[in-house]
C-alpha cells in the first residue's frame, strides 16, 4: 500500500469513527420525544385527559373517546405506536427485569450513558436467604435502576414484566430458578415484597395512595404454568389438569397475594391450558377471579405470541378473530406479539366482538400508563424525575448484590466442621471445573450487562499463596475429562475446591430437564479427584434446579458442600468469604431436592397430593413423603442455634369465635368455618401469637433464617404432611438469643382446601414446629 493509499483509508476510518460518536452523542443529547400534555406540545394541554385535578379514569375516559379505531389497535400490543395528532408518544410495554435490568425484552438499551446494570442473584438463590425484607430492598433497587435508565433516555417503558411466582412444582422445570421455590407462602411474600419495592410502595404497603408508580411491576405467568419443553410436550401445546383443591392451596395463593397484599399493576397469563381452558381466554381466571374477587386495578398481558398460540397451535379458537374475541372478552389487555393487530377490526367487522371491548382493554393500559407519569407532560421531569445515572451501579447496589448472594447461598454438608479454610499465605488452592473461572454463569437468565465481574479464581487469590486452576471439562456438559491433568493438579495442592453443577445448556426457558444427576462426566470427576487430593475437598454445586448428589453427600473424601444457585455478579466474592470464614453461611433452600429416580414420575402430572392406589408420590415438601436428597428448608451454618417457643397465646383458637355457627355436614364431618364467611375483621381480631427464642451458640456471628411450620396430629382429606405458616431472618453474634415473633392470621395459617377448594377452617389439632422443637396448638368448637 502506498502513502497517498495509507493517508486515504486512514482519513476514511477516522471519518467513520467521527460519524458513529456523532451519531451516538445525537442519540444521547437529543431532545425528547414530545410527550401528551406537556408545555412544549400545547395543542394538547386542553384536552381533559391532560387534567391531572381529573381522577384517572375521567381522563382515561376522554382519550379513549378521542381515538379513531384503528389508533385503539396500535395500542393492544406490546409496542405500541405513537399518536401524533394527541401528542400519544410510542411505548414498549415489554421490558424484564428479574433480578436487574435485562437486555432481554424491547424496552432497554444498554447503548449509551448507562452500560450496564446490577445483577444479583438469580431469584431461587435470593428465595434461599427466607428474608422478606431483603427481597423488598432489592426490587427497590431494580425499580431505580430502571427509572433511572428511562430518564437517560434508554428505555421505551416502564412496564416490567416480573416478578415469576409460579410454583416450581417438579425438578426438572427449566424456569424454576426464576422463581421463589415450590412453598406458597414464600412465594407469595416474595411477589408482595418485590412488587411494593419496584413500584416504590413502602415495604409495609399502603404508601402509594396517590398511585404514582415508580416501575410497574407485572406477576407471571397466571396460573399454573410450570413445564416448558420437556419431551414431547411444550409449554404452548400443554393442558395443564389442575384439580380445584390444588388450584386453591398451591397455585393460586401467590397471585392472590401479588394483588390484593402487593397491588401489583400487571399481570401476565400463562400459554398453556387450565382443565381444557388457555389462561389468557380464560374469564373465571382473569375477570371474575383477579378483578372481582382479587380486586385487581391494572393491565394483563398475554406472554408473547400467547394469544396466536390460542389459534394455533392450540386450536382452541377455529378462526384467528376467535382468538381476539376469546381473550379480550377474558378481560386480557395487550398481547406481546402483533395477532391483536393484524386480526382486531376483522374481528369487530365479523361481529365477534363490539370496539367497546377492546375500549375496555384501554382503559386498564391507560390507567396504568398515568400512574406511570404519561399524560402529564414529559414523565423524566415528574415524580421520579431525581433519579439519575449515578444511581445504576452505585456502591450500595454492588454491597447489595454480596449481601443477597452471602444471605442465599447454603451450606449442604460440613464434615468435622472442615469449612472455613484457614486464611494463609502459605497454603496452595486448586480450584478445578469448568464453571469456577467464568462468570457468564453467575448471571442465569434474563440478565443484563453486569457492572463488575469478578470469578471464583480472582476472588481466591486474596485469600492463599497460589491458586491453580483446571477445567477438568471442556463444558458444563462434561462429556470429555481431562483426568490425568486434573488430578496432577489436585494431588499437589494443599486444598481442593470442585465447582460443578449446571448452567443454562442445562435447564432455562424453553429446555426442562430429564434428569436430576450431574450433566456427562462430573460425577465420575469429582469423586476420583476426591480421592487423589490431600485432603478432603470441598464441592460447589451451581444450579437452578436440584440435583441428585447423593453420591457427594456420602461420600468421606468430600467434606463440604455449598449450594450456590446462579449467584449474580458477587457471586464470586460472597463464595470465597463463605470458603474462607469471612462470613457465616445461613441459607435455607427453596425447594425439596429429590433422588434421582423422581423422573419417573411424569411431568405433566399437575397433582401435588399423593395418590397410594396408583403410587404416585405427590409433590414439594407439603405432600411429598417419598425419598430425598435434602428437605425444604434444610441448611447448615457455622453456627449452632437453637430455639426454645417462649409463649403462644391463645394457645387454641375458638371456631365460635370466627362464626357462630359452625357448619357440620354430617357426623362423620368435623365441625368448620368457610374462610369466605368470615370478615377481615373477625380475622384479625382473631389472630395469635408465637414467640421464639433463638439462640446463637456457635463461635460465629451469623444471619439466621428462623422457619416456623404446622403440623397436622391427623393426615385427612389430602391435608398437607406439614407447611410453612411464618419465617424471619435474624442476625446474632456469638452466644446472643433473639425473640422471634410471628403474628398469625387463622384465616390464613390454619385454612385448607376441600377438594371443591373451598377454604376453611375446622377443628383439628396441630403442632407449631420451629426446628426440632414442637408445640401444640388446637382449633376448637
Amino acid at each position: 500500500m502506498n502513502l497517498s493509499s495509507s493517508f486515504l483509508a486512514f482519513f476514511l476510518a477516522l471519518t467513520i469513527s467521527a460519524i458513529v460518536i456523532h451519531a451516538e452523542s445525537t442519540q444521547l443529547t437529543q431532545p425528547p420525544p414530545p410527550f401528551a400534555c406537556d408545555s412544549s406540545n400545547p395543542s394538547t394541554k386542553l384536552y381533559q385527559f391532560c387534567d391531572t385535578s381529573l381522577p384517572i379514569r375521567q381522563r382515561v375516559d376522554d382519550l379513549v373517546t378521542r381515538l379513531t379505531l384503528d389508533e385503539k389497535i396500535t395500542q393492544l400490543v406490546n409496542s405500541a405506536a405513537a399518536i401524533p395528532r394527541l401528542g400519544v408518544s410510542a411505548f414498549e410495554w415489554w421490558s424484564e427485569g428479574l433480578h436487574g435490568i435485562s437486555r432481554h425484552g424491547k424496552g432497554v438499551r444498554f447503548n449509551g450513558t448507562v452500560r450496564s446494570a446490577t445483577m444479583f442473584p438469580q431469584v431461587i438463590l435470593t428465595a434461599a436467604s427466607f428474608d422478606s425484607l431483603l427481597w423488598y430492598r432489592i426490587a427497590q433497587a431494580i425499580g431505580r435502576e430502571a427509572r433511572a435508565i428511562y430518564n437517560v433516555g434508554q428505555a421505551k417503558g416502564l412496564t416490567f414484566w416480573a416478578p415469576n411466582i409460579n410454583i416450581f412444582r417438579d425438578p426438572r422445570w427449566g424456569r424454576g430458578q426464576e422463581t421463589p421455590g415450590e412453598d406458597p407462602l414464600v412465594s407469595g411474600k416474595y411477589a408482595v415484597s418485590f412488587v411494593r419495592g419496584i413500584q416504590g410502595d413502602s415495604f409495609q404497603g399502603g404508601f402509594l395512595k396517590d398511585g404514582h408508580l415508580q416501575i410497574s411491576a407485572c406477576c407471571k405467568h397466571f396460573t399454573a404454568y410450570d413445564l416448558d419443553n420437556w419431551t414431547t410436550v411444550n409449554r404452548y401445546s400443554f393442558d395443564a389438569h389442575v384439580t380445584q383443591q390444588d388450584l386453591a392451596d398451591s397455585y393460586q395463593p401467590p397471585f392472590q397475594s401479588c394483588v390484593e397484599q402487593g397491588q401489583a399493576s400487571g399481570i401476565m397469563c400463562a400459554y398453556n391450558r387450565v382443565n381444557g381452558v388457555p389462561n389468557c381466554a380464560d374469564y373465571n381466571l382473569l375477570t371474575k377471579t383477579a378483578r372481582g374477587l382479587w380486586g385487581f386495578q391494572g393491565y394483563i398481558a398475554s406472554d408473547c405470541d400467547g394469544v396466536a398460540t390460542i389459534y394455533d397451535p392450540q386450536r382452541y379458537a377455529a378462526l384467528p378473530e376467535d382468538a381476539v374475541a376469546d381473550v379480550l372478552k377474558a378481560g386480557m389487555d395487550v398481547n406481546c406479539g402483533s395477532h391483536l393487530k393484524k386480526y382486531t377490526k376483522s374481528a369487530i367487522q365479523q361481529n365477534k366482538i363490539n370496539e367497546s371491548d377492546v375500549d375496555t382493554a384501554l382503559r386498564n393500559l391507560f390507567s396504568v400508563q398515568m400512574r406511570l407519569g404519561f399524560y402529564n407532560g414529559d414523565p423524566r421531569k415528574q415524580y421520579f424525575g431525581n433519579i439519575g445515572p449515578d444511581q445504576v451501579c452505585s456502591n450500595e447496589n454492588l454491597q447489595l448484590a454480596l449481601e443477597a448472594a452471602r444471605s442465599g447461598i447454603v451450606l449442604l454438608k460440613n464434615s468435622a466442621n472442615f469449612l472455613p479454610l484457614p486464611k494463609t499465605k502459605t497454603l496452595s488452592l486448586a480450584l478445578i471445573g469448568p464453571s469456577a473461572n467464568s462468570t457468564d454463569i453467575f448471571l442465569a437468565n434474563y440478565e443484563g450487562p453486569p457492572c463488575k465481574n469478578i470469578t471464583l479464581l480472582q476472588a481466591f487469590q486474596g485469600y492463599v499463596r497460589s491458586t491453580a486452576y483446571y477445567q477438568g471439562c471442556d463444558y458444563v456438559n462434561c462429556t470429555n475429562v481431562m483426568i490425568s491433568e486434573t488430578m496432577k493438579i489436585a494431588s499437589n495442592s494443599d486444598y481442593v475446591v470442585l465447582v460443578m453443577g449446571l448452567d443454562q445448556s442445562q435447564e432455562r426457558e424453553k429446555y426442562d430437564r430429564v434428569n436430576l444427576v450431574l450433566p456427562g462426566k462430573q460425577q465420575y470427576l469429582i469423586t476420583n479427584v476426591a480421592k487423589v487430593s490431600k485432603k478432603p475437598v470441598v464441592l460447589v454445586v451451581l444450579s437452578g434446579g436440584p440435583v441428585d448428589i447423593s453420591f457427594a453427600r456420602d461420600d468421606p473424601n468430600i467434606a463440604s458442600i455449598l449450594w450456590a444457585g446462579y449467584p449474580g455478579e458477587a457471586g464470586g466474592t460472597a463464595l470465597a468469604e463463605i470458603i474462607f470464614g469471612d462470613h457465616n453461611p445461613g441459607g435455607k433452600l427453596p425447594v425439596t431436592w429429590y433422588t434421582k429416580d423422581f423422573v419417573r414420575v411424569p411431568m405433566t402430572d399437575m397433582r401435588m397430593r399423593p395418590d397410594q392406589s396408583t403410587g404416585y408420590p405427590g409433590r414439594t415438601y407439603r405432600f411429598y413423603n417419598g425419598p430425598k436428597v435434602y428437605e425444604f428448608g434444610y441448611g447448615l451454618s457455622y453456627s449452632n442455634y437453637t430455639y426454645k417457643f417462649t409463649s403462644v397465646s391463645p394457645k387454641t383458637i375458638s371456631l365460635t369465635q370466627l362464626s357462630d355457627t359452625p357448619t357440620v355436614e354430617n357426623c362423620n364431618t368435623v365441625p368448620y368455618v368457610p374462610v369466605s364467611k368470615i370478615s377481615n375483621d373477625i380475622c384479625d381480631h382473631a389472630k395469635f401469637r408465637t414467640i421464639v427464642k433463638v439462640q446463637n451458640n456457635g463461635q460465629m456471628q451469623g444471619k439466621h433464617p428462623v422457619l416456623l411450620f404446622l403440623k397436622p396430629w391427623e393426615l385427612k382429606n389430602g391435608d398437607p404432611i406439614k407447611q410453612l405458616i411464618g419465617f424471619q431472618s435474624v442476625d446474632l453474634h456469638t452466644g446472643e438469643e433473639a425473640q422471634v415473633e410471628f403474628v398469625l392470621n387463622p384465616c390464613e395459617h390454619l385454612s385448607k382446601a376441600t377438594s371443591v377448594g373451598l377454604m376453611i377452617i375446622e377443628e383439628a389439632s396441630y403442632n407449631l414446629i420451629v426446628g426440632d422443637q414442637e408445640y401444640p396448638f388446637k382449633v376448637v368448637i
